[in-house]
């Protein structure tokens, strides 16, 4: 619990009041969306998406102007702002997958906003695991840091030397393909519930396995996007929120940008680019502290900057700027077949 609260920007009456009001909106939204199962017009994504990217800014600002500077959060404000902005985007990577996902199971359009809103709800407490435990060993190990920044230097190489190829990609996930082969089934889809009552036997639904899955895969999403959180700022309740706000819109962004995924095809590179940069920071961060007996003696690395806040933020702002930009401009001089090259076919479902 100290390294949750600790020198925090929130207090523990500002966490129970966070926690309190994210309670609440996903209720209401399970409650409108349980009541009426419904594929999202263009309008109502719009207006929810604005909403919740509105309610970020503000939070935001906020913080900028009146949170006080603390021992993990020097800088409250950029600090939540560089998170966000960094978690939205590699959550936006990740919507390539819940579109694999959805066309996988085959999924009725009208029940896919049910399944992510479950979904994005098992990622808050999934994350919110990875958030203590992150939070815990930082407190407790500073080294964790190179840890951290190798992974992230790591999944960076990774992405850029892959690319775009393998989006059009998935492979079930041992937990999912288990409970398909070991659980009592139906292949019926039973509104959005994820389960059955047939012959007197309780049998799991299609919409239980697409839940599943998307609830699991977010446990891989989380691997890199915590660290790279915790690589611009070591606030929990920062790392928290950024979190909330990024996922908590991703619903709406789903059903707004369709064909545009496809046209942001150096998206990878992007992220690459970012995850590498956060990498280095962690780092440099991990040899400015140093404590590690077998690097320099175990005395801090004088020579190692800390890259301050302000350039993190201005790099992910540039770098999210810069590949939408060049992206939508290369895409548009392509051919459908060479962008497919790049981010995979379209998907049948989006042309419905």
């Amino acid at each position: 619990m100290d390294a949750l609260l600790g020198d925090s920007v929130a207090s523990p009456t500002v966490w129970l009041v966070t926690l309190l009001v994210t309670l609440g909106i996903i209720v209401v939204d399970i409650l409108v969306i349980g009541r009426r199962p419904h594929e999202p017009s263009l309008r109502e994504a719009s207006r929810h998406l604005a909403f919740y990217v509105g309610l970020a800014v503000a939070f935001g600002v906020g913080l900028w102007v009146f949170a006080e500077p603390h021992a993990l959060s020097p800088s409250p404000g950029p600090e939540f702002f560089a998170g966000w902005l960094t978690e939205y985007s590699l959550s936006v990577d990740n919507l390539f997958i819940f579109i694999i996902i959805m066309a996988s199971f085959g999924v009725p359009r009208q029940f896919q906003q049910k399944a992510l809103l479950i979904g994005i709800v098992l990622a808050l407490v999934f994350r919110g695991v990875f958030i203590v435990i992150g939070a815990a060993a930082i407190d407790r190990w500073s080294w964790v840091f190179y840890l951290f920044g190798a992974f992230l230097i790591y999944t960076a190489a990774k992405l850029a030397r892959e690319g775009g190829e393998d989006e059009d990609e998935f492979e079930e996930n041992k937990l999912v393909a288990f409970a398909e082969k070991r659980l009592p089934a139906t292949k019926e889809w039973n509104g959005t519930k994820a389960f059955a009552r047939i012959d007197g036997k309780r049998v799991i639904t299609p919409m239980f396995l697409v839940i599943l899955t998307l609830g699991t895969t977010d446990l891989l999403f989380a691997l890199d996007s915590i660290p790279a959180i915790y690589g611009l700022t070591k606030d929990p309740y920062l790392v928290f929120t950024a979190n909330i706000f990024a996922l908590m819109g991703l619903r709406q962004l789903y059903f707004l940008i369709g064909g545009l995924l496809e046209r942001l095809i150096y998206l990878s590179y992007g992220l690459a680019f970012l995850l590498g940069f956060i990498g280095v920071k962690l780092v440099l961060h991990a040899l400015h502290t140093n404590e590690l007996p077998f690097i320099n003696g175990g005395h801090h690395v004088a020579w190692a900057p800390d890259i301050p806040i302000w350039l993190s933020l201005v790099v992910i702002i540039g770098t999210l700027a810069v590949t939408t930009v060049v992206s939508l401009l290369a895409s548009a001089r392509m051919s459908a077949p060479e962008r497919d090259a790049l981010t995979g076919p379209r998907r049948d479902w989006e042309d419905d």
